[in-house]
């Protein structure tokens, strides 16, 4: 019998919290992670079990964008409480539980990215490009100004990335972009604005992810630094709540912007962290929107591996 990791024990210790305490978007979720399945797979299984539910639909309930409600949904979640190997009625109680969710009749705002690790999405995309999670790239520090328009949408995103080579021959950088739920990546546009040129795009309707490919002037020596500044143009999803930034290993400086629109003010801001997907949010603090900018930031000296973001309430 293979021996467990300190990781596999910390995965399952999470999965036994969110399960006793919920909420159900993050249970499902961490659940998903702990098998290891790719939602096109649990879409499988659960075809087996005979009930049909989207892919899309798996996202948006582990997202939290949507909630599991209709007859044929709820026959969805006891089937995945067996093929996931959960308790019985583990998820069932949450959802019971969850009642001031949205219901799975639209989605929400922007939620949690790790749907896209999940479901193998981004793996698959970047696939495609012929590049790994390994860009030979290390940053030394990024910088993300987010605007929310006038009509509460994620309307663009600008990053500007400062970065070290630890390989010769680096040429290029892939970047991801995550919509809010009901994106539309075909109508978004991808903006090369300094140090770079836009090569190869690849996208996925469903998830709504992006996946640009970023060409150098130059090829990179081990050890070199380089600059380039990218922007993408969204505005293509409903009313957006948060924006979260995820990292696979530790980093440099990270700083990220919230900017809004004169028109769209929030009522309140705060910060917050999470080290894993399936652990509870942490390190809550309240942020006030400067009234010349309306903006609010934060800033993190060395980023760690997990995730960072900012959320705001609407009136």
């Amino acid at each position: 019998m293979p021996h467990a990791t300190p990781h596999t024990d910390t995965v399952t210790a999470e999965l036994d919290s969110v399960l006793r305490g919920g909420p159900f978007h993050v249970a499902l979720r961490a659940a998903i992670a702990a098998r290891g399945l790719p939602l096109q797979r649990v879409q499988h299984h659960l075809s087996r079990h005979g009930v049909k539910v989207g892919v899309t639909s798996l996202s948006y309930w582990q997202q939290g964008a949507r909630r599991p409600q209709r007859p044929e949904s709820l026959r969805a979640v006891r089937a995945l409480e067996e093929i996931l190997q959960l308790p019985e009625e583990s998820l069932i109680r949450l959802l019971a539980d969850s009642g001031d969710q949205a219901p799975d009749r639209g989605p929400a705002g922007r939620s949690y990215r790790s749907l896209v690790e999940a479901s193998g999405v981004l793996a698959g995309l970047l696939a495609e490009l012929g590049v790994t999670r390994d860009s030979g790239l290390h940053t030394l520090a990024h910088h993300e100004r987010v605007l929310i328009g006038a009509h509460r949408e994620l309307a663009e995103r600008e990053s500007h990335h400062i970065v070290r080579a630890h390989r010769d021959g680096v040429d290029r950088f892939v970047a991801v972009h995550h919509g809010d739920p009901g994106s539309a990546p075909a109508r978004m546009t991808v903006h090369a604005l300094e140090n770079c040129r836009t090569g190869r795009i690849r996208l996925q309707q469903d998830t709504g992810v992006l996946a640009a490919e970023l060409l150098f002037d130059t090829r990179l020596r081990s050890g070199d630094t380089f600059l380039f500044r990218y922007a993408v143009e969204d505005g293509t999803a409903g009313v957006s709540r948060e924006y979260v930034h995820g990292a696979d290993s530790p980093g440099g400086q990270y700083a990220l912007q919230v900017c809004f629109d004169a028109r769209a003010l929030p009522a309140r801001c705060h910060r917050f962290a999470q080290h894993s997907a399936a652990a509870p949010r942490g390190g809550h603090q309240e942020l006030a929107v400067s009234g010349l900018h309306r903006s609010v930031h934060l800033v993190e000296p060395r980023l760690r591996s997990g995730y960072v973001g900012i959320g705001w309430d609407w009136d």
